[in-house]
């Protein structure tokens, strides 16, 4: 297994708990996500400080040493994988538009 597969198996094992949890909201969010994307917003935050914080670990290595331009890669394979995962991850922040004011049109 590569090291950032490897990395990443050990992201979800340490974290088995908040992963179950983000993956029932990931469900639900999928489903909808207008209702869900208040609450997506607010676990994505703990889900990419994880993410990030796994992904330092992984590049941090290589980047004081003889392999420093690969850790760009490193870091992109190991994304790469959470996408692959969680498809949606990129809609984390997202802000919906609540209705209220907006200008109409004149038509002269």
């Amino acid at each position: 297994m590569t090291k950032y597969k490897a990395y990443f198996q050990k992201m979800l094992d340490e974290n088995q708990e908040l992963f179950a949890r983000f993956q029932s909201l990931y469900n639900k969010y999928q489903e909808n996500e207008e209702v869900w994307q208040e609450e997506f917003n607010q676990q994505g935050k703990e889900i990419l400080k994880t993410i990030h914080e796994y992904e330092n670990r992984l590049c941090h290595h290589s980047e004081g040493g003889q392999y420093a331009k690969f850790a760009g890669n490193l870091a992109e394979k190991f994304q790469a994988l959470v996408r692959q995962k969680f498809p949606l991850i990129d809609h984390i922040g997202i802000v919906s538009q609540k209705p209220g004011f907006s200008l109409k049109k004149i038509n002269l």
